[in-house]
């Protein structure tokens, strides 16, 4: 009888693992991240739920200004940009990178890459608005909820893995 038990609870435990949510963060290891004293937030894909969208926003701006860094009142004075993607389903998205000229201008090469974004899926990416490159990105699955009173609380814990060690040492 205590085997039988003993088996269910593991299993009850190794199920709540795989469904748990998932956080990750990467960085460009060679930015100085000192550098940066304001941001501006803007959302970048919708996921068919402006309140969810609201509270994303909120939290990351309390998340970074938690940090010492400082919302700026114009986002074309801001030192970094904070873009938030978002989505409810599994979708696939082009990330096009430019080397050389800039947003596509000038001389310079493209690489586009197809990612596969998961169910309830949120990906924050920081933006040096001086260079236009990206030096944070952090992603969080099963942070999105079927159920609305469980996505605040999915949403608030998915943003504080991601600033936990924020910014990188």
């Amino acid at each position: 009888m205590r085997l039988r038990l003993g088996i269910a609870v593991a299993l009850l435990l190794c199920a709540s693992l795989v469904f748990a949510q998932k956080v990750e963060t990467d960085y460009d290891r060679s930015f100085n991240f000192s550098t940066v004293h304001t941001f501006a937030v803007e959302i970048g894909t919708e996921w068919n739920n402006p309140l969810q969208q609201d509270r994303a926003k909120q939290d990351i701006v309390q998340a970074l200004t938690s940090k010492g860094w400082t919302q700026a009142s114009d986002p074309n004075s801001a030192d970094a940009l904070v873009v938030i993607h978002g989505t409810v389903q599994q979708e696939k998205s082009l990330d096009t990178w430019y080397s050389g000229g800039g947003w596509g201008w000038g001389p310079g090469m493209t690489q586009t890459s197809v990612n596969v974004v998961h169910v309830g899926s949120m990906v924050v990416d920081i933006f040096d608005t001086h260079t236009k490159k990206v030096f944070f990105r952090g992603t969080a699955t099963d942070e999105l909820s079927s159920k609305p009173e469980k996505n605040a609380q999915k949403l608030d814990k998915a943003v504080a893995k991601l600033f936990k060690k924020f910014p990188p040492q």
